[in-house]
């Protein structure tokens, strides 16, 4: 939905507002016209209810509106004496329309002293919950989410089965396009468990149009960043007849990568080393870009437990004829190559013009993710010229991403009805790459990543096992006390804070205990 038609269907809300409350103003001893003017009308019935005034802030965050709705419903109700647990379920089941009955089929008073606490152990229960699903709604999706890492692209610097926080208001918090959607819940409900199938937890329809919270930092070169897959459609990205369902931007897979390129940059890899703007990029310390490499040792066997603990080797991984295929940082490589049994540690890499089906998925470039560009990442407000060549790289960004109708008719373009040979960008666009470069798949595959799909910088890994263990008894064995309550980004080795987590921990249960303690007495 465009603003345009948001605000229609804003003034449509207000008109029913007004429309099923106007006499329960004038019963509360307001004016009938309070109830006509946005915002200023859900103060006043706030007031009504006799609830804080803040809740009217909630009101409009998405999302946790849709938990703040049905609460203020039911306290309107129970306002005008509608308290039983039979018009709680009908305020709910009608989507507040019950108190359009309550405003025209009755004289029922205002309550104007009514108790605020709930009338049962059960009432207090629910509204427990419902406030700290609220508050953790509120904090998941404008502040701080929980993520986990499921695949070995950024293998050693994070590692699979790391639980990372990562954080909204960095880079600024998205604000939710999908307006109806399960709290807390990312595409899917899960009924998989259950049933085996997985069911969405949103409708697409209505969606906000893009809009974000301003951050107070940019994206850097080398950040690692958490954001919305580009291509997450239920077709795959090289196919010419795109997108049968394509999920919200907000609704789509998230990614963690490594951004090695910002908008403006140019971008190439050589033999597996990115160079931007023409020099080799440098990577933080923390940094471990991996490789492929074959290890020749004539039939030797290798220690595996070496293998394991220094080299991340995996069972399966030895070949034929003393091979051994091992991903390692070239550190690494150089460490292996002095070992005794070892006659040679060769990088596998693939030739530059042995072409692979990587973005654009044009062949004639020779490209592979070895050797790939040189590309530019395009840049808001920046004008390319649109031709023959230039038009793989862009097509996706002014049909899909910056939502333009795209035509070609022969050798002519038009963009929105208009013949053009340029196109000037609407947003920034970043290029997204895992630090194990040949078992990541990443930009060199889908291509740029608009500023609109990132959803957060990950700055915390609050706990860690290995997610391949097998059993309870071998995951609870696996947990890497040394990575847990770590920070993402920083220089040197990280430190753990896990104990001083504990200490503080203490001190507050200890506090609470003497706090109730001294209460009771």
């Amino acid at each position: 939905m465009t603003f345009t038609e948001w605000f229609l269907f804003f003034i449509a809300i207000q008109v029913i507002h007004f429309a099923g409350t106007w006499k329960l103003y004038q019963r509360a001893g307001r004016k009938s016209w309070e109830a006509t003017v946005p915002i200023y009308n859900a103060i006043v019935l706030i007031g009504i209810t006799k609830r804080p005034k803040w809740w009217v802030i909630l009101m409009f965050f998405p999302i946790v509106n849709l938990l703040m709705f049905p609460i203020l419903w039911i306290e309107t109700a129970r306002s005008f004496g509608f308290n039983q647990r039979k018009d709680t379920a009908l305020v709910v089941l009608t989507l507040g329309l019950y108190i359009f009955y309550i405003n025209y089929a009755t004289d029922a008073p205002y309550k104007a002293d009514r108790s605020l606490k709930p009338r049962t152990g059960l009432g207090e229960w629910v509204s427990s919950i419902a406030f700290a699903i609220i508050a953790a709604t509120m904090v998941h999706t404008y502040f701080m989410q929980p993520y986990t890492i499921p695949t070995s692209s950024l293998e050693k610097t994070l590692l699979v089965g790391d639980y990372l926080f990562v954080s909204k208001f960095h880079y600024g918090a998205r604000i939710p396009m999908t307006t109806i959607a399960a709290p807390m819940l990312h595409d899917s409900l899960p009924t998989a468990i259950i049933s085996g199938k997985n069911s969405k937890s949103y409708i697409k329809k209505p969606q906000l149009p893009y809009m974000r919270i301003p951050g107070f930092q940019k994206i850097k070169r080398n950040d690692i960043v958490v954001f919305s897959w580009p291509v997450d459609t239920l077709q795959h990205w090289t196919r010419t007849n795109r997108g049968i369902d394509y999920k919200p931007i907000d609704k789509k897979t998230n990614y963690v990568k490594r951004c090695v390129g910002i908008a403006g940059d140019t971008l190439e890899v050589r033999d597996g080393y990115v160079f931007i703007n023409g020099k080799q990029t440098v990577l933080p310390d923390r940094a471990k870009p991996q490789y492929n490499f074959l290890i020749n040792t004539n039939g030797q066997a290798l220690d595996v437990d070496n293998l394991k603990k220094n080299f991340g080797y995996r069972e399966g991984y030895k070949l034929r004829d003393g091979n051994y295929f091992l991903t390692l940082t070239d550190k690494e490589a150089d460490k292996l190559r002095k070992h005794s049994k070892v006659k040679s540690v060769t990088k596998n890499l693939q030739e530059k013009g042995a072409s692979e089906n990587v973005f654009p998925q044009v062949p004639s470039l020779g490209w592979n993710t070895d050797n790939y560009g040189p590309i530019y990442i395009p840049k808001k407000g920046a004008t390319v010229k649109l031709d023959e060549y230039s038009l793989p790289f862009y097509k996706r960004i002014i049909s899909e991403y910056e939502n333009n109708q795209l035509e070609i008719i022969g050798d002519n373009y038009f963009i929105n009805g208009e013949k053009t040979d340029s196109y000037t960008f609407k947003q920034d666009y970043y290029w997204m790459m895992g630090d194990n470069r040949q078992n990541s798949s990443d930009a060199r595959m889908w291509g740029y990543v608009p500023f609109d799909h990132v959803v957060g910088k990950p700055v915390f890994v609050w706990f860690s096992w290995d997610a391949n263990a097998q059993g309870i008894g071998a995951k609870i064995k696996s947990i890497r006390w040394d990575r847990m309550f770590t920070t993402v980004g920083g220089d040197g080795e990280p430190v753990s804070y896990f104990r001083y987590f504990l200490i503080l921990l203490g001190l507050y249960i200890a506090y609470s205990f003497f706090k109730k303690k001294k209460k009771a007495a």
